[in-house]
């Protein structure tokens, strides 16, 4: 009897087995990406469209990331930095605007342009779909196991076997899951040979002195008020895992027929915003929204709004567990920042503490009804800064950034500022402070290395980590912007590639021919995108007078400034390579420096004719995170070679010519 029973339970069980493996559907493709941000769509994209089969795994319904998910105010840095098709996205971006390129933009624009990827490419993509196993043959992941986002209940219902896989989420749980070693937190400055890294508090995003940090003022034996931690204040320069903040970035509409009440959220707390209320007292001049957050205009009327000063949409020092975090304690998270984000937008609206003007200020906003509108107008994209960053085959510091170290095997270039939000909100000589607030730059376009992009080869050999890269936190502040994490996932994808067809590890392709690939072919289409001189090109630039190199301000490592001062005709000549003969438009990029002429003069020469073409300086208008914008020279139809040029002059100036970059874009 026993022996019955028992056979009837093992048949029970291989039933459930083998329903439980029928119901599971299997994927075998040659790359498998992990995270549909930006990033994701288009390492993508990439391989797709070199021709091998790829599959996209996002584990909400959304494609873009933060690109779609409220941050239109780009961080660029640097516009030369942003090469391939992380450049081409601005241009579709501003193509829909009706404009050359743009770098500001609303979410649901930015999602329709990856949505047009994935159509172009004819992906597959897998939505509502989430890591729960992963299976490693030696150093090569064979497969992962997917459960369903939205019924973990069902449990393993994908399998997807691929040859090789990029992890683009911000999270890294590929990567973790793989064993591949990682970090969390910031590094003591003496691990890297770093000054700014570890615990640092600074000027930025700070309380001013005197901000009292108890519940009664005055009285520790009150109890702190929320948001404050009675932590002590480390030494400066020491490692620690805390984490820089998170928030969302809000957007907003002011149009009136575009908008959703904010109305108070389940779970309000005005206790939560003590310390705002004692910045008003602190600051009675402040009544103005774009006081307590940064508030940058997008367009149609909507908005993309950051964290500004002391108090303001960071939830500092709530997000420690994130990055480690089981999905049901990072969904919590998410929810707490979302409560706070929302109770803090209605507060600033309807708490009779708040100014009357900054009140007045706040209703002129609501949530814009045509924005996520399957998620109640509200982002459901956290932005996670900085979670895991993988200790790679070589982890970038802030000597690669401030160019003291620098790398040959680049496969992408940062520009922006190392920016770290804060980490914590301490007591310190009886006031409020913030710490981990870092902003430091003055450097130019610098390369990033192969080697932060790949795990150790000991530990891993088919997978790519180009979001969660393997960089230092301060490192990482400056590189983390997303313009930057698609260009790395182009490369990888094109690594992953040549890895496939010559039948290599990831560590051992010729970064060389990846380098060659990257630049001859920026569109993964075997098209012309556009042929760019800059300044610095000794090859294709000719320098007549004087003129001085300047570092700051330009586009790329640096810029030529020349002026009429001597009554001399001086210039710069641009005189490119045409591969191909045809129309192209010309291009000239002009910064916004000070003491800039009121006109420029150039010239385009053609085989038989010249066309000279003034620019004025009050036509052109710079609109966000940049030194400069592009101006359109006009169509030209140009020979193949180098029998064509574009020639900026002093002649006629009233002040300071820039001679900064000129590209040729073919129509």
């Amino acid at each position: 009897m026993i022996k019955y029973y028992k056979s009837i339970a093992v048949l029970i069980f291989c039933f459930a087995l083998a329903t439980d493996l029928i119901a599971q559907k299997v994927y075998e493709v040659d790359v498998c990406v992990y995270g549909g941000t930006s990033a994701g769509v288009i390492a993508a994209y990439t391989a797709k469209m070199q021709g091998k089969k790829v599959i996209l795994i996002e584990p909400g319904k959304h494609l873009g990331g933060m690109s779609s998910g409220g941050l239109g105010y780009t961080d660029i840095g640097n516009k030369y930095a942003i090469t391939g098709l992380a450049r081409e996205f601005y241009r579709r971006i501003g193509s829909h605007y009706g404009k050359f390129e743009q770098w500001i933009f609303e979410p649901k624009v930015a999602e329709t342009i990856f949505n047009d990827y994935v159509k172009q490419a004819r992906l597959d993509v897998l939505y509502n779909r989430r890591l729960k196993q992963l299976n490693k043959e030696g150093t090569r992941v064979s497969e992962i196991g997917l459960e369903q986002s939205d019924d973990p209940a069902k449990g393993t219902t994908d399998l997807i076997k691929a040859k090789m896989f990029i992890d683009c989420g911000y999270e890294g749980d590929l990567m973790a899951q793989a064993g591949i070693s990682y970090a969390v937190g910031r590094e003591d400055n003496k691990d890297y040979n770093e000054t700014i890294n570890g615990v640092q508090l600074m000027e930025g995003h700070q309380f001013p002195d005197g901000i009292d940090p108890y519940v009664i003022p005055g009285k520790p034996a009150s109890g702190l008020v929320w948001g404050v931690s009675p932590a002590p204040l480390a030494t400066n320069g020491t490692g620690d895992k805390k984490v820089q903040a998170y928030n969302f970035r809000i957007c907003l509409s002011t149009d009136p027929a575009n908008q959703v009440p904010v109305a108070r959220p389940e779970g309000y707390d005005s206790t939560h915003y003590e310390l705002l209320v004692r910045l008003f007292k602190a600051f009675p001049e402040k009544q103005k929204l774009n006081d307590y957050l940064i508030v940058s205009e997008m367009p149609n009327n909507k908005t993309d709004i950051n964290n500004r000063g002391g108090f303001s949409s960071d939830m500092i020092g709530m997000n420690y567990e994130y990055p480690d975090g089981t999905y049901e304690k990072r969904a919590a998270i998410v929810k707490e920042h979302e409560r706070y984000t929302k109770g803090l937008l209605y507060f600033l609206g309807h708490d009779p503490r708040v100014p009357q003007a900054l009140r007045k200020d706040m209703l002129r906003y609501g949530y814009p009804k045509d924005e996520y509108t399957d998620n109640n107008n509200w982002s459901p994209q956290l932005y996670v800064r900085e979670a895991r960053r993988m200790i790679g085959a070589y982890v970038m510091s802030q000597a690669n950034c401030e160019a003291r170290e620098v790398v040959k095997d680049g496969v992408g270039m940062a520009a922006y500022t190392m920016d770290s939000h804060n980490c914590q909100r301490v007591v310190v000589n009886g006031m409020v402070k913030n710490e981990g607030n870092v902003e430091v730059g003055g450097f130019g376009p610098y390369p990033i290395s192969y080697g932060s992009i790949v795990p150790r080869q000991a530990e891993c050999t088919n997978v790519f980590v180009p979001v969660c890269l393997s960089a230092t936190h301060i490192a990482y502040g400056s590189i983390r912007m997303e313009p930057v994490f698609m260009v790395l996932a182009q490369s990888a994808a094109t690594a992953a590639v040549m890895a496939i067809d010559t039948k290599v590890d990831i560590q051992k392709i010729d970064i060389q021919k990846l380098q060659d690939k990257l630049k001859k072919d920026p569109l993964v289409n075997g098209k012309v995108f556009e042929i760019l001189v800059d300044n610095d090109d000794k090859d294709a630039v000719q320098i007549n007078g004087s003129w001085a190199r300047e570092l700051r301000g330009g586009y790329g490592p640096s810029y030529l400034v020349g002026d009429n001062s001597a009554g001399k005709n001086t210039n710069v000549r641009f005189n490119p390579m045409i591969p191909v003969k045809g129309q192209y438009e010309v291009f000239v990029y002009v910064p916004k420096i000070k003491g800039i002429s009121d006109s420029m003069l150039t010239t385009v020469s053609l085989e038989k004719e010249k066309i000279t073409r003034v620019i004025k300086e009050s036509e052109v208008s710079v609109q966000g995170q940049t030194s400069g914008e592009w101006v359109s020279l006009g169509k030209y139809y140009f020979s193949a070679g180098k029998k064509c040029f574009v020639e900026i002059s002093s002649a006629e100036s009233n002040g300071k010519v820039v001679a900064d970059a000129v590209i040729w874009v073919p129509r």
